[in-house]
């Protein structure tokens, strides 16, 4: 069971996977040239993310794990990024209940 959310949204803690950078919104330039960024600093579809940290005042800036590379983000840059989020608790369920049938 997954969730695909915005980054932004994201908690401390939380992982998963990349599935679409940017909006693919070609009339504006801004959201272009972000696109463009992230895309250079490794946010890539498929990347794996881990959320580190969150800032003290409104969760910003978000501190990240993106592959093998620590980075920080805005939160409405990383609005711009939408992620696969696995439910870490129904994985750590499914888990145990292997254990306990082994």
């Amino acid at each position: 069971m997954s969730d695909t959310l915005k980054l932004s949204q994201a908690r401390q803690g939380d992982r998963g996977v990349i599935v679409q950078v940017g909006d693919h919104c070609h009339h504006d330039e801004h959201a272009m040239e972000l696109e463009r960024r992230l895309l250079e600093l490794g946010f890539v579809e498929g990347a794996c993310v881990e959320v580190l940290h969150e800032g003290l005042f409104g969760r910003d800036p978000i501190a990240m794990k993106v592959d093998d590379m620590r980075v920080a983000l805005r939160r409405h840059e990383a609005a711009s990024l939408t992620v696969r989020f696995e439910a870490v608790a129904v994985m750590e369920a499914g888990f145990l209940s292997e254990e306990a049938t082994a």
